[in-house]
């Protein structure tokens, strides 16, 4: 095959979609897949969320900014080179993906405007997929942002793994969240530089956390597809500004999204744990919406792409 010929070859690969990495590598490697073809939940520094400490920039490389009109409005999560995670409640009134980018590989919430390395790790959203039984904030709240063009991954930009079962992660007191929203209750925004804050909290059962929060009405408001985590006496939490973003644990030196922050009652209050999306209920439907997007080959391409090949 000739010069042209093995030009013409790469193109119609990089058409069709083959030999680069599938879009859900990185979620079947969530799986134990070790050789998927994306590795994911890997970091390489090492250094809203009231009562936590300011993170460093890299520690946390699937953390995303979801900015509205260029203000953060939401956190989220990468999955892939072209998926975010986060919240459905965070596009309620604001529904048009022309209204939203992605920040990533960020450590502040506010890039200044000359800020170049910020401004190419920034993309433009193409599709917005809520979970189409999203009702309110309390129920199936997720959803799953289709970037308009692929993630450059490095050392501060790296998927984050999924699993289908959360059950290990079940009392764990070395889980984290992050986040840029409110770092009190009262309310206190983050101050500049504006940087990323993280906070370790334990996940509770959740007959534990119902029993908390009948503490002292009588009403059962956690369901299966949520879960409970932070500190009984309200010392950790999420709060507003916190919503969409991951909470991730470890597992033999892979790190795993377990959930999404979703709502809460006020932050930081005894009794009253942050609640969160429990993602291994959705592990399916995430799979199921990456898989079904992911562009496929056109036929006509790969009969000359096998043409190519056999000339001489």
């Amino acid at each position: 095959m000739g010069a042209h010929g093995a030009l013409l070859l790469a193109l119609l690969m990089a058409r069709a979609g083959l030999g680069k990495p599938g879009e859900l590598g990185a979620l079947l490697a969530g799986r134990g897949q070790r050789g998927g073809r994306e590795a994911c939940g890997r970091r390489e520094i090492h250094s809203l969320v009231a009562g936590g400490v300011e993170s460093a920039r890299g520690r946390w490389p699937w953390q995303v900014s979801l900015r509205l009109r260029r203000r953060h409005r939401c956190g989220g999560s990468l999955l892939s080179r072209r998926w975010v995670l986060t919240a459905a409640h965070c596009f309620r009134k604001h529904y048009y993906p022309s209204e939203w980018t992605v920040q990533l590989g960020e450590l502040t919430s506010r890039p200044a405007p000359w800020n170049l390395r910020a401004y190419s790790n920034r993309y433009k959203v193409q599709d917005i997929i809520v979970n189409p039984d999203t009702l309110g904030v309390l129920h199936n709240d997720i959803a799953l942002l289709r970037l308009a063009s692929s993630v450059a991954y490095n050392v501060y930009i790296q998927p984050i793994c999924v699993e289908s079962s959360t059950f290990t992660f079940v009392h764990r007191p070395d889980c984290w969240v992050t986040g840029w929203g409110l770092i009190s209750p009262s309310g206190r925004p983050l101050p500049p530089p504006y940087n990323l804050r993280e906070v370790q909290v334990t996940i509770l059962n959740n007959t534990r956390c119902n029993y908390l929060f009948e503490q002292p009405s009588s009403r059962r408001m956690i369901q299966d597809s949520m879960f409970c985590a932070g500190a009984e006496d309200g010392s950790v939490d999420t709060c507003k500004g916190d919503s969409g973003g991951p909470l991730v644990c470890d597992k033999d030196g892979l790190w795993y999204q377990v959930g999404i922050v979703s709502w809460g009652i006020d932050c930081g209050q005894p009794n009253r744990p942050g609640v969160y999306t429990n993602i291994s209920v959705y592990f399916h439907w995430i799979r199921r919406v990456m898989s079904h997007s992911t562009p496929r080959p056109n036929p006509s391409q790969l009969l000359l792409l096998l043409a190519l090949l056999w000339a001489p």
